[in-house]
């Protein structure tokens, strides 16, 4: 059974960054889409990046595009979100996710594993 394991969450001041990481066991990481996905508190989660398993192909929501990257490590199983002048808005907890399917895709419904999740705090 597959499994994800976030880390890398914090309090930040506003302007600051974290990197947070996310490794995988009991799949086959170098064939999986995998994604950053975020929950702010009252509202829904909401799709933040994804990389094929390859990394050839990124994608972002609008509102990170320049501060946030996702990058991959297939020998580490290890897939990470280096987050960049953060902002109070940012604050959420953070989910890795996995897809078996290929193809990079922002709607959650794809996706078949999940991480418990990272509290990212920023702080203003």
């Amino acid at each position: 059974q597959g499994q994800l394991v976030e880390s890398g969450g914090g309090l930040v001041q506003a302007g600051g960054s974290l990197r947070l990481s996310c490794v995988a066991s009991g799949l086959t990481f170098s064939t999986k889409t995998m994604g950053w996905f975020r929950r702010a508190p009252g509202k829904e989660r909401e799709f933040v990046a994804s990389i094929t398993y390859n990394g050839g192909t990124t994608n972002y929501r609008d509102s990170v595009k320049g501060r946030f990257t996702i990058s991959r490590d297939n020998a580490k199983h290890t897939v990470y979100l280096q987050m960049n002048s953060l902002r109070p808005e940012d604050t959420a907890v953070y989910y890795c996710a996995a897809r078996d399917g290929s193809g990079a895709t922002r709607y959650e419904f794809y996706y078949n594993y999940w991480g418990q999740g990272t509290q990212v705090t920023v702080s203003s």
